[in-house]
Formats: structure tokens, sequence, C-alpha cells
């Protein structure tokens, strides 16, 4: 067997992303792997300088060269994350002109929705680049918005840890869901089918309690959501929601949620492993989205979405089961098993 990689030592290419016409300000950062071409979607979002803005990418795509890994995914770690204007701004103008930066690499990145963006961003980028999914689908084709399939990557996980750590199923548990944009109210939705009780948060008052009325959910403030006494926490907002203060609050047992990046640091894993509680990691359940997205750039069908995002809650019952069984935090766990994809693939490579 070889060496695991150390991604902590990679090299990670960062284009910066700089067009004053259109208000384009931000950064695509790539992972240098030998799985292929860097992918991961684009994030439109305030940022409180550039510097923020990198960094949020560096650590998107390094999130995403382990998702691509573990999802047996041709594809390395890439992410796009683009700073929204303070001003009135020309929405088209500006993904026009990151369609001709993602363009300029000439398939290195593949790009897609994320966190701020549409099918209808993604259809812009289309008209400059050809290295862009996430668009609406042809016939017999996969395509379309990625958000269902990261949702019922999300759920189909929690019931697997529901089943192996809490010895159950979700009916009668309660869930608290923090954020419920499209991939966390479509998990809300699963969940309310399923018998859970739930439990939201979200920055949008407005859309939580639209959608507290259509499932039944109670809804309590974003400082609030973590702490609530819930058998399952799910974070399907920002990243770095699981802050040392935080866990040291949560009544959960199980964390298990769509949002990318959860942990605020890594020795976060280590206190959650020390209060027994079982954390899912992201990149291994919030899968879906971009196993669609591959599957549409390679011009295959939404067969073969359905059949790797069926086989995110199996690796996920032999993550737990091995992590149990050595005593660690399956984020260490996921991540050696990440690595050594990477590694086989390199090993595989001509000298």
């Amino acid at each position: 067997m070889s060496d695991q990689f150390d991604l902590q030592t990679a090299t990670v290419e960062c284009v910066r992303l700089h067009d004053p016409a259109s208000g384009l300000d931000g950064y695509i950062a790539m992972y240098e792997t030998d799985l292929g071409p860097a992918a991961g979607g684009c994030r439109f979002w305030s940022y409180a300088d550039g510097e923020d803005a990198k960094a949020d990418a560096v650590r998107l795509a390094r999130g995403m060269t382990y998702k691509n890994a573990l999802a047996g995914l041709p594809f390395s770690g890439g992410k796009a994350v683009l700073r929204r204007p303070d001003k009135d701004f020309d929405r088209t103008a500006l993904f026009q002109a990151f369609g001709r930066a993602v363009a300029q690499l000439d398939g290195r990145y593949v790009t897609a929705e994320d966190v701020g963006t549409s099918v209808a961003d993604m259809q812009v980028v289309a008209s400059m680049s050809r290295h862009v999914a996430g668009l609406p689908p042809e016939a017999g084709c996969a395509g379309g918005d990625p958000s269902p399939w990261t949702a019922q990557g999300v759920f189909e996980s929690m019931q697997t840890g529901v089943a192996q750590v809490l010895r159950g199923n979700l009916d009668g548990l309660t869930v608290a869901v923090q954020g419920v944009g499209n991939v966390g109210a479509d998990l809300c939705r699963r969940l309310h089918a399923a018998g859970a009780r739930l439990v939201i948060a979200d920055t949008d008052a407005a859309r939580c309690f639209a959608l507290a009325k259509e499932v039944g959910a109670s809804v309590v403030g974003v400082e609030q959501i973590a702490s609530v006494d819930a058998d399952v926490f799910a974070p399907c907002a920002l990243g770095g929601a699981l802050t040392r203060d935080v866990v040291a609050n949560l009544t959960a047992r199980l964390v298990c949620g769509a949002a990318n990046n959860q942990l605020a640091s890594p020795d976060v894993a280590a206190l959650l492993l020390e209060r027994g509680i079982v954390y899912l990691p992201d990149y291994v359940v919030n899968a879906g989205g971009i196993i669609s997205v591959s599957a549409e750039y390679l011009g295959e069908d939404a067969g073969h979405v359905g059949q790797r995002v069926a086989a995110i809650a199996p690796r996920v019952g032999l993550l737990i089961a091995r992590a149990a069984a050595e005593g660690r935090s399956p984020a260490h766990v996921a991540d050696e098993m990440a690595e050594q994809v990477i590694a086989n693939a390199r090993e595989m490579q001509p000298a």
C-alpha cells in the first residue's frame, strides 16, 4: 500500500479574479492531485475583505478534494469564491466575467452552483465557458439544480447514523436544523416525512417561518439552534458552525448536516469525541451535489447519480464502525481514507 497523500503539503493554486467593470472580485482555488481537474461550486457571498475570501476558497477547495476522492469521482478539489459587491451591480455582467475567467483555465477547473448562486447564474457562465455544470438537464442526461441530491445524501446518512449511534430511526426524534436554504429546506421535508420533530433556524426569518408552517417545525433564533434539546444537530448554513463553545453546549449525540467545513478548527473533532458526540464529516455526507455535477459534466445520466448517491450512506456506516472500533474521531478516519484514495491515484500515474 502506498504512503498516504499529505494534503497539508499539497500545492494549491489560487487564481485572482478581478474585473472592476463588472464588479467581479474573488478567487478560484485548485488543489493539485492526480485525481483529475479541480471541480467545485462557485460561492457568491459578502466577505469582509479579499483575504477572508481567499482563505475561504482554500478551505473549501481542500474539503472538495476529500469529498471528490471519497465519492470516487475523477476530479480534484476546487472552489470559486466571489465577493458580493456592496453597491449596485449587473449580475449578468459579473457572471459573464467569471465565465471568461473559468474559460481561461481551459478545463483545469469545473464550476457549478454553491451558496449564493443558481442555475440561472451557471447558464450565464456557460455562455462564456463550457467548463460548467448545474445547468438545466438535457434529455437522458444528468443536470439541473444539484441541491436535492445533496439533501438526499445527507438524509440517508442521518438515517444510518441514527440507526448505528442512537439504535433507532428518525420517527419521533428531534432534529435541530441550522439553515433552511435549498438543501436545508429539502432535508427538513424529508425529515418531516420520516416522522422527525423539527426545530429550525435561519437568518431569513420569512423563509424560516414559511417552512415551519409547512413541516410543523418550531422556530428559534440562530444563536439558540445549536443548544436546543435535540437528538441530532444538522448544520446546513455556512461553515464553522462547530466551535468549541457550541460543542460544549450541544445536547445532540449525532451531528449530520449539509454545510461545508463545519469544524471551526481541527481540535473540535477531538472535543466532539470526548463528549461522546458522533460527527459525520460534512464532505462525506454532502457529496450528492458534486456527484450530480460530475455526472452532468461527464455526460452521464441520472441513473449514475442515483447509484453514487446511494453509496454515501453505506460508506458512512463503514466510517462510523471503523471510528468506533478504533476509538477515534470519524473526521480523522475519513481524512485518512480520502488521503489514501489520492495516494493510490498518484501511485497509478506513469513515472
